[in-house]
């Protein structure tokens, strides 16, 4: 495991703190944390969805949700890169974190005002490669939020590793406040997908000076040879992977503009940030205080492997219902929500919930790869999941338009990934058996509430008071389906109970990007 030696962990006795007091704070720790955080972004998605559909209804069409998937796209795969992977060292090290810190900053930065610099160069070819020679202006705006994030990086990392969520919901609220205020204004003045780009700028920087306020004397610049050195060791791998890891989900974008154009891609974006719903509200509030719960766990495989299954169980049971009911409703929801003009969109969702689901539990398995020093085979399971993806990507684009696209990455993500992260799991000390446990009844209930949707939707119809009565049914009839799971999902499961208390004290709980 990477560390860095400070005189506190030097001097530091293995008495000095027994370890089931240490256990049950790191447990209440994180039980606190995931719920703070699951508040906030349940809270701010539901946010965003509101406005999505204030804009989507009345201010934007399909080539403006163009312009802005591109724009959104490029700062996605910027922001993964932008600090070189060395600010989760501030999560991950041992030791007084503000010892490196300033050498963290410097490093951050510099790589995030280089890459900026690049990026405002090369605008005007990206966006003509990417199909869309109108979002060139709007890319050198939105992208200003890698040279702020990189400053943010080291306070908002020192709040992820105190497990400090009460304070990054209060600082994601006013970022949320402003930004959308911002994109609202300008959005209805007739400013088009620039809006979205102002809007993030101005609420990324109310973030940075949130996290300043709340993470004091830790935007201090230094530099230190070996610090660095060592950072970058530790750093670059996990950078890569991280942008390979984007780079697998929004290669879709890229190739749906090239392909199809603006209007395809506005459609094909509102159909994918919908089955983002899940993957954002549930994955988004584990992934703030896994990856920090994880670490805690490295040293000890079965508790890892016995919390990433309970974690990874929680999730799946919470997403699994939100991804059925969106892909069986999906032509009546689009409608309703969104308006009729946006109706076309409704043909990619089934199969991007399927995309949803299998993305939250690659997601997770890759903050636990990260906690336990797997680096190398999280380059392997991204590579491939990128290799495989791109030419199944363009032939299924030009077959069969967004549809296409969104079957392509199902069949990518289902036949060839999950197996390769299930492979890199085992060879984690994550057992197959125990991801079977964990997935086994929500996908049960998943299958029934499917049947029952299929079942009902002609007799019921397709009006707002027929969508809620099946949607209650389908709901009701998977939390039948879900109640065996409810002691291992609580972790008092009877193979668990010789040694229930440290499970529930020390499992990364309720388990609990960038966007």
């Amino acid at each position: 495991m990477d560390s860095v030696r400070t005189p506190d962990s030097e001097t530091a006795e293995p008495g000095d703190t027994p370890a089931p007091a240490a256990a049950a704070s790191l447990g209440t720790k994180v039980r606190s944390a995931a719920r703070w955080s699951l508040i906030n972004t349940v809270v701010m998605r539901l946010g965003t969805f509101a406005t999505g559909i204030v804009l989507a209804r009345f201010a934007l069409g399909p080539a403006e949700w163009g312009v802005y998937g591109i724009a959104q796209t490029v700062l996605l795969v910027l922001l993964s890169a932008n600090e070189l992977g060395v600010g989760l060292a501030i999560v991950r090290w041992e030791g007084d974190a503000r010892r490196f810190a300033p050498t963290v900053l410097t490093l951050s930065v510099l790589s995030s005002g280089l890459l900026y610099v690049a990026l405002f160069a090369a605008a005007p070819t990206v966006a003509g490669l990417l199909g869309s020679p109108d979002a060139a202006g709007v890319l050198r705006v939105m992208c200003l939020c890698v040279v702020i994030d990189g400053i943010a990086q080291v306070p908002a990392n020192f709040l992820t590793r105190e497990f400090a969520q009460g304070k990054r919901m209060i600082i994601d609220a006013l970022n949320f406040l402003v930004s959308t205020s911002v994109t609202l204004l300008l959005a209805f003045a007739g400013w088009g997908a620039m809006s979205f780009a102002v809007g993030a700028v101005a609420g990324n920087v109310v973030t940075l000076v949130g996290c300043a306020l709340a993470a004091p004397g830790t935007l201090r610049f230094g530099w230190d040879p070996e610090q660095a050195r060592a950072l970058l060791r530790f750093g670059l791998p996990l950078a890569g992977a991280s942008m390979l890891a984007l780079a697998v989900v929004n290669v879709d974008t890229m190739v749906v503009g090239a392909t199809l154009g603006n209007v395809a891609l506005g459609f094909y974006v509102l159909a994918f940030n919908i089955s983002g719903w899940p993957v954002r509200i549930i994955s988004e509030a584990v992934r703030r205080v896994s990856f920090a719960g994880f670490s805690r766990l490295a040293e000890s495989p079965q508790a890892l492997a016995q919390g990433f299954s309970r974690a990874l169980g929680v999730v799946v049971t919470a997403t699994v219902p939100l991804c059925v009911l969106l892909a069986g409703l999906a032509g009546p929801a689009i409608e309703l929500i969104y308006g009729g003009h946006w109706t076309p969109a409704a043909a990619a969702l089934p199969w991007l919930m399927a995309l949803g689901l299998i993305r939250i539990g690659s997601e997770l398995a890759y903050d636990c790869l990260v906690a336990i020093g797997q680096r190398r085979s999280l380059f392997v399971v991204q590579g491939v999941w990128l290799v495989a993806l791109i030419p199944v990507l363009l032939v299924g684009a030009r077959m069969n338009g967004i549809v296409g696209a969104s079957q392509a990455h199902v069949l990518v993500g289902g036949g060839v990934v999950v197996p390769v992260f299930l492979y890199a799991l085992s060879r984690g000390g994550v057992g197959v058996g125990l991801i079977a446990r964990a997935c086994a009844w929500p996908f049960l209930g998943g299958a029934v509430m499917a049947a029952i949707i299929l079942g009902l939707e002609r007799p019921f119809g397709d009006g707002p008071l027929a969508l809620l009565a099946l949607s209650t049914i389908a709901l009701a009839g998977y939390t039948l389906c879900v109640l065996p799971s409810r002691d291992f999902l609580r972790g008092v499961g009877g193979g668990d109970r010789p040694q229930r208390g440290r499970h529930r004290s020390t499992a990364p709980v309720g388990p609990p990007n960038r966007t």
